[in-house]
């Protein structure tokens, strides 16, 4: 694949609005997925070159909420086990499956996901002062947990819509530490499923890096908004992003 100067311009500047999207809410990767594989890249191939920037925004984005004090480091770690399990088994099963899954996968992800915004919209935006709950009080949590890992490996694309109902729905944190706790998870399943890609040879390096540079410039200026932005403001980003993440599907 020939990579010219309008692809790397390309890469930059949907890794630069995919690494907002992703940070604030999720659904970034329905822009970057289509860039790559414009630029001739199979599926498949397409969703492991991904994972480069992902990975490097999400690492961003962490160390941006934990310097503002929004990071809960207390309960990582048995929120990652569960994420990390399911991320293994979805990347493992996405190395193998037909292309033509993820899109549909991905359509029905989003489909639920803005169903659940309309009719119980609490669920994905706990009411100011809702005190967050720990993995240790709440076991069910693990199973959400699970499938949103084995999502985030399959398809990377509007897994930080099921993140945030996963951490925002079964431990009731408020958006901005949801999102903070969405990006150490993504880290996790997005580490496993990149060892997966790169050992089937699937990762193409150089527009894979070039993309990761817009996406870490996103993710910073999109932590500085999100420790200001009102918690409505930031719901209502969430709403509309899902419903542009439908929109996306549906043309993936």
């Amino acid at each position: 694949m020939d990579f010219t100067i309008y692809h790397g311009l390309l890469l930059l500047t949907v890794g630069l609005f995919a690494g907002v999207i992703n940070t604030l809410a999720g659904g970034g990767s329905n822009l970057t997925l289509p860039a790559l594989m414009v630029m001739g890249m199979p599926a498949e191939v397409a969703n492991a070159t991904n994972r480069v920037g992902i990975f490097l925004q999400c690492l961003t984005g962490v160390i941006g909420f934990k310097k503002h004090g929004k990071l809960d480091t207390e309960d990582v770690a048995p929120i990652l086990w569960p994420t990390l399990v399911g991320g293994l088994v979805g990347a493992v099963a996405a190395s193998y499956a037909p292309s033509w899954i993820i899109k549909y996968l991905l359509l029905g992800a989003m489909l639920a996901m803005a169903a659940l915004m309309l009719i119980k919209p609490s669920v994905v935006a706990p009411a100011a002062g809702t005190s967050a709950r720990k993995m240790k009080d709440t076991p069910s949590a693990k199973w959400s947990l699970a499938l949103a890992g084995f999502y985030g490996g399959f398809v990377q694309a509007g897994v930080g819509f099921i993140l945030i109902a996963a951490l925002a729905g079964s431990l009731r944190y408020d958006l901005v530490r949801a999102n903070a706790l969405k990006l150490v998870c993504t880290i996790a399943f997005t580490s496993v499923a990149l060892v997966v890609f790169i050992a089937r040879d699937q990762v193409l390096w150089l527009p894979g890096l070039v993309l990761a540079v817009g996406y870490i410039v996103g993710a910073h200026y999109a932590v500085k908004f999100a420790i200001k932005a009102a918690a409505n403001t930031l719901k209502w980003f969430l709403f509309v992003m899902t419903l542009v993440g439908c929109v996306a599907a549906l043309w993936f």
